[in-house]
């Protein structure tokens, strides 16, 4: 309903503007211009589809604009007459500043070719001598330049004022945006070089070879899946040898956080495989079993060990493809177990148990507020219903809802998984509600007031959406009492914790079936579908504490060495040759 508002008020702005150019009414012309230029700014972010939805329908941003320019040249023609020497200098001037985006546009496509033909990309690693160019500034980067469309606002707002004043606006908008223009030029001279290929992958090679990697992360993926990568770098920049991050996709390493790590994106398999660079390098680590992984894996001087990006009871965690690797490393023995129940061809001794050093720091003390703080972590809806494990779509709405009427409150934190609706639509549409939720039932508490502290008023309790990256997950577990989650590495890595959780069972399942198949559920309530076992777990005594521990120790390893050690032995024992 929103978009069609959002929609409706746009373009009913073009009806107005003829009849107030046509009447003539400058004033009201100038009104509804200025009304139309706002709903224009603000419209992709009210509906965000809208842009690519008019563009369907072939009433795209430039004709638009382009429209509200000939209502302007109508209105001066109607109060001043089309005769004028004025007249004919104002239409040249709209039609130049056309020319002008189109000029501006060129460029940045050219710009953006390329730096997209680049072999190789970069981070923390010094390739000076590529001389590369700085990025020019936001505005001037946009291919679509749409920023210059808005210079038009200069001369269709002066024709309210007459003629001369909206030639003089078109004269500066046409120099304002000319200036943009021809800013671009000597990014684009800058980035020639960067087009040289030989050039820049001997540059890369010799950098990369200075710095000597000996263990490499390749990751491969769509960018909301950077999270994979994401968790293992602090654990990299702990080992005791040098690793290097390889990715395939450009822009990847935007979307990993800040590291001291070095960083070379390589989208080219054919460079890949002949980036001699890296031929130093004994050990490769692998975060999720996608198709590109063949081109490292052909590398024969190179062990691969298959790190996984969670561990988990999700049938990620035994996938027949593990099987192509030279090792494979799990959390602890749960994590051998499963190989050995799915026989999909992984060898025992191929197995290796490293625990998960990205759990240092998890602490097994709640917050310490006035109030218990639920977390819920929802998983995504999987590559295919075989893999559905979500709760958010049969139950996540109708849980938050209950956490959220719970007496006496509870502090809810959401924090869906970074892939939901991917594949299902629904998915989006469930987070969406339960987003809404929360934003009102902070709304409607920052307004109340009750009387349970000296004052009169009762702590307010602040509800918590969590998108991105930032809090982290494991930030999330030390803010929280509770967990509520699903079949997913979020459960075993909460374990560590020792706090109370939940499981969503979406399957159906019988308690001690649904135990027998997912081991990590078993030191947790079960809630079903019907919300059944929920008041058991938010107000009943906690009797798994003994468990919990026991459990920990089976899908995490044991407590000494740390995971770090552990770990950092694994790697150890391949330069080592064991």
């Amino acid at each position: 309903m929103g978009r069609l508002i959002v929609i409706a008020a746009l373009l009913g702005c073009y009806p107005a503007l003829l009849v107030a150019a046509l009447w003539p009414a400058p004033v009201l012309f100038g009104v509804v211009a200025a009304a139309s230029y706002l709903i224009e700014y603000a419209a992709p972010r009210a509906a965000r589809p809208l842009p690519e939805l008019l563009g369907k329908v072939h009433l795209g941003i430039t004709l638009r604009f382009a429209v509200r320019e000939t209502m302007a040249l109508l209105l001066v023609a109607r109060t001043a007459g089309a005769e004028l020497p004025w007249f004919a200098a104002l239409a040249a001037g709209l039609l130049a500043i056309h020319a002008v985006r189109a000029l501006h546009t060129g460029l940045a496509l050219r710009l953006r070719q390329m730096l997209s033909r680049m072999p190789v990309t970069t981070r923390n690693l010094d390739v000076s001598a590529l001389s590369s160019p700085k990025m020019p500034p936001g505005p001037l980067r946009d291919a679509r330049s749409v920023p210059f469309l808005y210079l038009d606002a200069l001369p269709v707002l002066g024709a309210v004022l007459g003629v001369v004043p909206a030639t003089a606006g078109a004269g500066v908008a046409l120099a304002a945006g000319l200036a943009a223009a021809l800013a671009l030029i000597p990014y684009v001279r800058r980035a020639r070089p960067l087009t040289d290929r030989a050039r820049v992958l001997e540059v890369v090679s010799e950098q990369v070879e200075k710095y000597g990697p000996e263990v490499i992360l390749y990751f491969s993926g769509a960018t909301a899946a950077a999270y994979q990568a994401r968790m293992w770098l602090p654990t990299l920049e702990r080992i005791n040898r040098r690793a290097i991050v390889v990715l395939r996709e450009r822009g990847m390493a935007r979307h990993l956080e800040s590291t001291t790590l070095p960083m070379v994106c390589i989208p080219s398999s054919a460079d890949l495989m002949s980036f001699r660079a890296l031929a130093g390098a004994k050990l490769c680590l692998y975060v999720a079993n996608v198709g590109r992984n063949v081109h490292m894996l052909r590398i024969p001087t190179l062990r691969s060990a298959f790190l996984n990006h969670g561990d988990s009871d999700k049938e990620a965690s035994f996938n027949p493809f593990s099987r192509v690797y030279d090792e494979v490393w799990v959390a602890g023995p749960a994590g051998r177990d499963r190989y050995r129940r799915a026989r999909v061809g992984v060898r025992d001794e191929n197995i290796h148990e490293v625990g998960r050093p990205q759990l240092q720091g998890i602490s097994t003390e709640g917050p310490g507020l006035p109030y218990r703080t639920v977390l819920y972590a929802p998983t995504w809806e999987g590559w295919n219903d075989d893999l559905f494990h979500t709760s958010l779509i049969t139950m996540g709405p109708r849980l938050v809802r209950a956490l959220l009427d719970h007496q006496p409150p509870l502090r809810v934190v959401y924090k869906p998984h970074p892939l939901t609706g991917h594949r299902d639509k629904s998915a989006t549409r469930a987070h969406r509600k339960i987003v809404a939720m929360i934003e009102a039932a902070e709304l409607a508490k920052s307004k109340a007031r009750h009387p349970s502290r000296a004052d009169g008023t009762a702590p307010h309790i602040r509800h918590l959406v969590v998108t991105g990256h930032s809090p982290h997950l494991y930030d999330c577990f030390n803010e929280c009492d509770l967990l509520i989650s699903d079949i997913s590495s979020v459960v075993t890595d909460f374990l560590a914790s020792e706090k109370p959780y939940a499981v969503t069972n979406v399957t159906g399942l019988p308690e001690r079936a649904f135990h027998e198949r997912y081991p990590s559920a078993e030191a947790g309530t079960l809630l079903g579908e019907d919300l059944s076992g929920l008041a058991e777990f938010l107000d009943g005594e906690d009797t798994l504490a003994r468990a919990r521990v026991k459990l920990r120790s089976y899908l995490l390893g044991p407590e000494y060495p740390d995971a770090m050690a552990r770990f950092n032995a694994a790697v150890e024992r391949v330069f080592s040759g064991g």
